[in-house]
């Protein structure tokens, strides 16, 4: 696993594909905040719920120069139909090998019910026009989330 990442540390550089089976690149975003966000699966309560408070607020991100970049290890096609069932507008990009959540450290050992396994550990990232890593959220409660980050970036902006 990655070295633990912070505040102030420079946010490691990816390129994953998006839904459409696209490559986006982290740095694609240079110049504008970025919401960086790690989630389980698609199509499950929690993570359904973040997407929808995130695409919620899509438009007031854009008006404060962010954007919005969740980060699952769902298939390219899962993500399509993930989007379309729920009429999402934040950019789902798929992770299958863990190699970005390996960086960002969100790649880690869960128990549930006396089991062992690896898995994604909801956490949030929100990075400068510089690619730096601004505020973390790690172990993520889904309710009232996306409005906190924003909250944040517009604290920030002030």
């Amino acid at each position: 696993m990655a070295e633990t990442l912070k505040k102030g540390d420079k946010a490691p550089l990816f390129t994953l594909k998006n839904k459409d089976g696209k490559d986006v690149s982290l740095s694609d975003f240079k110049n504008k905040y970025i919401v960086l966000y790690f989630y389980p699966k698609d199509n499950t309560k929690g993570c359904t719920q973040e997407a929808i408070d995130f695409s919620e607020l899509t438009d007031s991100f854009k008006q404060n120069d962010a954007v919005i970049i969740g980060i699952s290890p769902d298939t390219e096609k899962s993500h399509s139909n993930f989007i379309n069932k729920h009429n999402l507008k934040v950019e789902l990009l798929s992770d299958h090998e863990h190699e970005v959540m390996e960086k960002y450290g969100v790649w880690q050992l869960k128990k549930m019910y006396g089991k062992e396994y690896m898995g994604v550990v909801r956490s949030t990232f929100l990075l400068s026009p510089d690619l730096e890593i601004i505020e973390i959220w790690d172990k993520v409660k889904v309710k009232e989330h996306a409005k906190k980050v924003f909250e944040t970036l517009c604290s920030l902006k002030q």
